[in-house]
Parts: structure tokens; sequence; C-alpha cells
């Protein structure tokens, strides 16, 4: 297989300065948008657990996120492949991070509950699972486990 390298790009902009920057650690909010041409705005901030709005996306939410939507694009692929129809994926995931000197995350749980198509192969359906995770790159990429438990029905429409 050829190797082929791709980039990203994506501009952070802090828009939390209240005037007197970061004068004192409650002076400045942790508020931020993440950009790039052609793509919608995405709000953000840090945990509440760190002065943030828990209205925003914070980074912590956006790793599970990543981690998540990888594993379900190459899970709608295999199962294509395969001739697997899924009728709708939805996922619950669930990550923990440890705080700490040094805070990590310990583990992503990726909970997805899909519907296929009447006949199609439940267990072909569920092994595939582990098939996608070996090839998502978000997951090749972390140094904690990432656990997928998948919840898979047959639709009731024909």
């Amino acid at each position: 297989m050829i190797e082929r390298e791709h980039h990203y790009q994506v501009n952070v902009k802090w828009t939390g300065n209240k005037g007197n920057g970061t004068q004192s650690y409650k002076d400045y909010e942790r508020s931020y948008e993440i950009s790039e041409d052609g793509k919608p705005v995405i709000l953000g901030s840090s945990d509440p657990a760190f002065l943030g709005d828990a209205k925003c996306w914070n980074p912590e939410d956006l790793l599970v996120a990543a981690a998540s939507a990888c594993h379900k694009l190459w899970y709608l692929h295999l199962c294509s492949e395969a001739g697997i129809s899924v009728i709708s994926y939805v996922d619950r995931a669930h990550g923990t991070m440890r705080e700490g000197k040094k805070g990590c995350f310990t583990d992503i749980t990726l909970k997805p509950e899909i519907t296929i198509r009447p006949g199609d192969d439940i267990n072909r359906a569920q092994a595939l699972h582990h098939r996608a995770h070996d090839l998502c790159f978000i997951a090749n990429s972390l140094n904690f486990p990432i656990t997928c438990q998948p919840v898979i029905t047959h639709s009731q429409n024909g």
C-alpha cells in the first residue's frame, strides 16, 4: 500500500480577553474559536472544572468526538464493502481523563447503537468493529485504550 501524507490546518483564536489579558487566573475567559476557510466556526472553551463555559466544546469533548467519528467512518466504509447496509448509527461515546501533576486520558468507550437492514448478518456487523478500530487513524495515534461496545439491531422496516 502506498503511504500518503495528509495535512490538516486549523486556526484557533483565543476570544477571552476581557481587557486585562491574562493578568490573573480569573481575569480572562477560556473561550476560543476553531476555524478554517470554508468551514463553520466551532466555539470552544475549557471544561467547566477549569473555569470554562459548559455550553461550548472543550478539547476533551473534541478528542472523544474525534475518536468516535473516525471509528464510525471506518465502520460505515467496511459495512458498505461487506454488503451490510447501516440504516442508523448513534454513538454515545465516553472518555475519562485523570487530573494530576500530569493529567491524561485513561480511556475512551464507544457505545454505538446501530441499525442494519433486515437479513444482514449481525455477527459480521459486530466483527467489523474490530477491523474499524484497527484502521482508525485517531485510535492508532492515542496511547490509551479505546473500547467499543456496540449494540446492533435489525431495522423493523423492510
